[in-house]
């Protein structure tokens, strides 16, 4: 019972952090992915996820992704991913951008609890420039900090994470252009089947400070 109610206080501490600045705009995502065990060690998934903002009327990116996972040991994995979207530019129009990610995780368990954390490298390619003497590429280190809840007599899993997205090999003298608080939870299905609701709040400092509340769902298959 205290375990619980741990949990419980830290997600009223995760929400309300995003709460300190005044929120100026709305969206939700929708996304599926699926994922397969190819071996003891090996695994592939694949995602689509569609993002609005503008009070959830208009579509700010959709985008396709693959990638693959390879256990290191117990603890931790390794994993790169490609990402191929289209986003909405100043002009209105959409246009598409490339994403390379390489990631290594690691993951404690603690009774009933698990905590994990992901550092990310980010390239992203533009395709579409305000000028000509903008980068298309840009790279961003992020780190995702997340602790999950297994409820034991009940298939809806709580869980909560920050993740901190730095500008990296740029002039920029932000140390963090974004971050992110969420909290949500997760209900199996089946075995292979399986759905995420999170709340989260998204402040981005460049190029100038906005907020975000986002409301996601997410279809997982596993198999």
């Amino acid at each position: 019972m205290m375990i619980k109610i741990r949990f419980a206080l830290v997600l009223l501490l995760f929400i309300p952090a995003g709460l300190y600045g005044q929120a100026n705009d709305f969206g939700i995502w929708y996304g599926v992915s699926v994922e397969h065990k190819v071996t003891k060690k090996l695994d592939i998934d694949l995602s689509t996820n569609i993002r609005t903002f503008n009070k959830a009327a208009k579509i700010e990116e959709a985008f396709l992704e693959a990638g693959v996972t390879y256990d290191l040991s117990k603890r931790f994995a390794l994993s790169g991913s490609y990402r191929v979207s289209k986003n909405i530019e100043k002009n209105g129009s959409y246009y598409f951008q490339h994403k390379l990610f390489i990631d290594l995780k690691g993951n404690i368990p603690v009774g009933n609890f698990s905590f994990s954390c992901r550092a990310r490298l980010q390239e992203r390619t533009k395709t579409f420039l305000k000028d000509e003497q903008e980068n298309p590429q840009s790279y961003t280190g992020r780190i995702k900090v997340k602790a999950n809840y297994k409820t034991p007599v009940f298939p809806l899993n709580p869980y909560v994470y920050i993740e901190t997205f730095s500008p990296m090999f740029s002039e920029r003298t932000k140390t963090i252009e974004k971050e992110r608080f969420s909290a949500g939870v997760e209900l199996s299905i089946s075995r292979h089947n399986s759905v995420e609701l999170e709340y989260i709040f998204q402040r981005d400092y460049l190029p100038h400070l906005s907020d975000l509340n986002i409301i996601s769902a997410n279809y997982n298959i596993k198999f």
